[in-house]
């Protein structure tokens, strides 16, 4: 498919995902690296209290979090 006809079916609100090759999409600054981190056990259990309240996992608590220092930081 030509890139004017791929303009024209998205403008037109024709459906273009079979034109895609969707096997080497990425999502940049959304993709993920695994890190490592020790926390003191005190932290663990206020983290899971936390995690229990809220009804997420630990990992969602400390990403959350770190997600607000970061943004009140920038």
């Amino acid at each position: 498919m030509k890139a004017k006809d791929f303009d024209t079916a998205f403008d037109d609100g024709g459906s273009i995902i079979d034109q895609l090759d969707l096997s080497k999409k990425r999502r940049p600054e959304l993709e993920q690296k695994r890190v490592n981190v020790d926390f003191p056990v005190w932290m663990i259990h206020q983290m899971d209290r936390e995690a229990r309240r809220l009804g997420v996992t630990r990992q969602s608590v400390i990403k959350m979090w770190l997600a607000e220092r970061l943004k009140q930081a920038a």
